[in-house]
């Protein structure tokens, strides 16, 4: 009888093993995707993409039982050598290669050339080889820096006592009402896809308080433009017995700067091949709807056609004002009309036009929308008569205000935006593994 007690040890080694200073000198094993091989005759440069970076593997005429000859880009081979210090080659170290093998070899030439610094070729090429191009090391470095955003996300929040949920993306109806719903047939009863958490993370306030949810969401907009999806990530929490919605601002600044921090402590590399600049986030202004469109209106010549929502002109002017008068990088818009806001949103008492919510805009791009929730079961209830809503489908909600919610808020974080807007990229698409749109349903 065999029995497993955990894991065992491997003899490769991992690049963040292969940079410890003690291993210079030494006799190692390590494996990989060949990235380029370099012929230069008696010597050939073999560089080795691993999933903590390059490795650059030196091979000399009769020095290794395998040669370098045999090699080709996108085959896995399994090396041996010593490892010595380098300068010039990347992260400061390279293999002198001994021996080793070679472990799969690919059926066909690859589709793009993922060995260059920078693939220049279309968005749309890339997307049609999704998995490919994301072998290229700066296309890829954008998804490791998402993954720094959700970890941040998730960190934080854990240390400021949130618990983690997981909702269901098939529901009865949606949690944001109009057109933009997909819908299915769910054993021969009509169904939806989740445009967003939204009802079941308020449900969960009056059980733990303050929650969290890093998940996929679903718009059915008939949108095709570069800020754009009709499915993606969405960072979402929910939290209790606030005392204004400001509080919710501040959790969203402390989450930013927490992530900023964290990128810059252990996504260093990432950045420096992206070329990144981290955003100021010790300080985000905060400016009323009505105030921001009259600011840019002034500025910039620009006349207010829509004063129940920004447009994304509106939204872009924006951000150059406060970035030119204040140096800021993003900036809270508060205060949103009623009626361009979800029924749940808690109006103003000062003025019921006007919404306790608030968007956070990012070099002139949405990428939160949030605010204060109603509480009250029966404010809830005349808020949706007053919209001309049905209460159907909504029963197992309202029955949790019926039964008591503290005062409470939240907000929706659209992840593949702010990785955008962190990365410098135009397009949506580009920070989007496997983009869902109008038009695209593979890869």
């Amino acid at each position: 009888m065999e029995f497993l007690s955990g894991l065992t040890a491997k003899e490769t080694l991992e690049l963040g093993e292969l940079l410890e200073p003690e291993r210079i000198g030494t006799e190692v094993r390590v494996n990989g995707f060949v990235h380029t091989v370099r012929d230069m005759g008696d010597v050939s440069f073999v560089v080795l993409r691993k999933r903590g970076g390059l490795l650059q593997c030196v091979f000399e005429e009769g020095a290794s039982s395998l040669s370098a000859k045999k090699l080709r880009e996108s085959q896995t081979v399994e090396l041996t050598g010593t490892l010595c210090s380098d300068e010039r080659a990347p992260h400061g170290v390279e293999l002198r290669v001994t021996g080793g093998e070679i472990l799969t070899v690919p059926y066909d030439t690859l589709p793009l050339p993922i060995g260059k610094w920078k693939l220049n070729t279309s968005l749309e090429a890339k997307l049609n080889n999704r998995s490919i191009a994301l072998r290229n090391v700066r296309e890829r470095a954008k998804f490791r820096l998402q993954e720094g955003i959700v970890r941040g996300f998730r960190d934080f929040l854990y240390s400021q006592q949130f618990t983690e949920i997981h909702t269901p993306k098939i529901g009865a109806r949606g949690a944001e009402g109009g057109a933009n719903i997909f819908r299915l047939d769910y054993f021969h009863r009509p169904a939806v896809l989740a445009q967003s958490p939204q009802f079941y993370k308020q449900m969960m306030v009056g059980v733990f308080d303050r929650v969290f949810e890093t998940g996929p969401v679903f718009r059915a907009e008939k949108h095709n433009t570069k800020r754009h999806l009709n499915e993606y990530t969405s960072l979402d929490f929910e939290m209790g017995y606030i005392d204004s919605f400001t509080d919710l601002m501040e959790m969203e600044t402390g989450f930013l700067q927490y992530t900023m921090k964290l990128l810059e402590r252990e996504y260093a590399a990432e950045l420096q091949i992206l070329n990144v600049t981290l955003p100021d986030v010790e300080k985000i202004p905060v400016v009323r709807f009505s105030r921001a469109k009259e600011l840019v209106a002034e500025k910039y010549n620009r006349k207010i056609r829509n004063p129940y929502d920004l447009e994304p002109e509106e939204e872009t002017l924006i951000g150059t004002y406060f970035k030119e008068e204040y140096g800021a990088d993003f900036v809270f818009v508060t205060h949103y009309p009623s009626k361009k806001r979800p029924f749940y949103a808690m109006d103003d008492p000062e003025d019921p036009r006007f919404t306790l919510s608030f968007d956070l805009l990012f070099h002139g791009l949405e990428i939160t929308t949030g605010g204060q929730r109603i509480h009250d079961y029966q404010a809830l209830r005349e808020k949706i008569a007053a919209r001309g809503m049905t209460e159907e489908g909504m029963d197992q909600y309202l029955n949790t205000f019926k039964c008591g919610m503290p005062r409470h808020g939240g907000l929706g974080i659209g992840l593949e935006r702010l990785t955008m807007k962190l990365v410098g990229e135009d397009n949506v698409r580009e920070t989007t593994l496997f983009p869902r749109d109008l038009s695209r349903l593979e890869p």
